[in-house]
């Protein structure tokens, strides 16, 4: 399944032309196809990085030097940069457990966040619990404790303002460490990815997604296309919302929350709106062709570069020194 997945990110240059997404938007999704996806393991026994030989090497990546962060820069907080591009001073983090979640994949250390995020993921989990829409929430990855750019599965959640949520409902008991490391959520979408499974997808799938996307605070919820096309075809009423749900592969088992850069906070780079449109015309059919599902690879001298720390704003820099 992976290795299916991984074959079609190599397109989603082209729909990101077709979706108004900007070049760094794209690169997100296609540095997923080098990169480990929300359901690999995590492990019992993690083992601290080796210290770099020359952390100030120009050309090392970004990503050895803010995945080698294990605490948030005690800064005021703030998103700096974009989404797929920048850091996060001052964040917090989203305890392993509440009355409405549980975090997975701890060993991982990605359940910090701009305190936005994380007091967004609390509140709308419990309101979902509390008017039995959804169980609770069981999340995946948020961003590392001083954003940036990530070893493995993103290319965004750089800035504390993105977080995945599993499509698996938020059992009654608690999971045990082993069981949030090895366990798998839930793949909602058929073997040959147009559409839902109908006994996994449905009602109350769509007002659990519904409910987010109708939160102020929420810029983009990122779901696979087959997704996408069961909430067009049987959402009802009002759909107002539909918008901000956006289809992007590589969202089957969970979903992508994408949170709007905060008032006033001008070291946030902003995301184009999504188009006005409910996303459930033409737009959507690409999706499903040829060209979208069976794209070229793209050649080795083609492959995005990491990204390294001189190409962040500047103020990352600073998050990376602070104490």
């Amino acid at each position: 399944m992976a290795t299916q997945m991984c074959k079609r990110f190599s397109g989603l240059l082209r729909c990101a032309r077709k979706d108004g997404f900007k070049l760094a938007t794209l690169l997100l999704s296609v540095a997923l196809s080098t990169g480990a996806f929300a359901q690999d393991l995590g492990t019992l026994t993690p083992k601290p990085l080796p210290p770099l030989s020359n952390p100030n090497d120009p050309a090392l990546p970004a990503k050895e030097l803010f995945g080698r962060s294990a605490s948030p820069a005690k800064m005021e907080a703030k998103p700096i940069g974009f989404y797929s591009r920048g850091c996060l001073a001052g964040a917090d983090m989203l305890p392993f457990d509440g009355e409405a979640w549980q975090v997975m994949r701890l060993s991982r250390n990605r359940n910090w966040g701009h305190p936005e995020l994380v007091s967004f993921l609390q509140r709308v989990a419990r309101d979902l619990r509390a008017q039995k829409i959804w169980s609770g929430f069981l999340v995946g990855d948020m961003s590392q404790p001083r954003g940036g750019p990530m070893f493995t599965g993103h290319a965004s959640h750089q800035i504390g303002l993105d977080a995945d949520v599993w499509f698996t409902p938020m059992p009654e008991r608690r999971f045990t460490r082993q069981e949030r490391e090895e366990l798998s959520a839930t793949n909602l979408v058929r073997d040959d990815w147009m559409d839902v499974e109908p006994q996994l997808f449905g009602a109350q799938q769509i007002a659990m997604l519904k409910y987010v996307a109708q939160q102020a605070q929420v810029e983009r919820v990122f779901v696979n296309p087959a997704i996408k096309k069961a909430i067009c075809r049987d959402a009802r009423g009002d759909r107002s919302w539909l918008g901000k749900i956006r289809p992007m592969y590589g969202h089957n088992y969970h979903f992508h929350i994408r949170l709007s850069c905060p008032a006033g906070e001008d070291s946030c780079r902003a995301q184009e709106p999504p188009p006005q449109s409910d996303g459930c015309d033409k737009s959507l059919d690409w999706w499903f062709t040829d060209e979208a599902m069976h794209p070229k690879p793209l050649p080795p001298e083609k492959q995005p570069k990491p990204v390294t720390l001189a190409q962040l704003p500047g103020a990352c820099r600073a998050v990376l020194q602070a104490k």
